[in-house]
């Protein structure tokens, strides 16, 4: 399990946190990717119910597909209601037949192996970076005497990654696919 927070050192990224979480034996077996939108400074409407941030979910596994979960005035007289709406997508609804029977992640792998498409596997250059990445991570661990938490088995991981989420005034997604 591992819950962090990055930030990219370049000017389209700056000040723009990411959240990442991942796991074996979780609460769900999900794999998605949530871009949550900055809320406006202000709203421009009288009423601030209803209004969320905009959010972009792109689903790897299952059901794939993406979803766009946009605030909208309610339509018909009465006012300024707003309402949060998902605009959502999924790859079965938009192919059909096709994509019924999409083999999953191990089996896709299997096949590119027997296939020769190496598109999915990481070139030894590739494998040094990420090492060159997380080894000064693990030195610090050791560095520091620290050590990797246990959590359940089903669960949504330690109670630390709550933490981590509840110092920026955030919250994880529920996992559930």
């Amino acid at each position: 399990f591992i819950a962090m927070k990055l930030h990219l050192a370049n000017w389209r990224w700056n000040g723009t946190p990411f959240y990442l979480r991942t796991g074996k034996r979780m609460k769900a077996r999900m794999s998605e990717i949530v871009v949550r939108f900055k809320e406006p400074p202000h709203s421009i409407f009288e009423e601030d119910t209803g209004q969320s941030a905009n959010e972009l979910r792109i689903r790897l596994q299952p059901n794939e597909g993406m979803d766009l979960t946009v605030t909208i005035k309610e339509p018909g007289p009465g006012g300024m209601r707003l309402v949060d709406v998902p605009l959502d997508m999924t790859f079965a609804e938009a192919l059909g037949e096709e994509a019924v029977g999409v083999p999953d992640a191990y089996e896709r792998l299997i096949m590119d192996v027997i296939r020769g498409n190496q598109t999915l596997f990481m070139r030894g250059d590739e494998v040094e970076a990420a090492w060159a990445w997380t080894d000064p991570i693990i030195e610090d661990w050791q560095a520091r005497d620290d050590f990797p938490l246990e959590y359940d088995p089903g669960s949504t991981g330690p109670e630390e990654a709550l933490i981590l989420m509840h110092r920026d005034a955030r919250r994880w997604r529920d996992l559930t696919p």
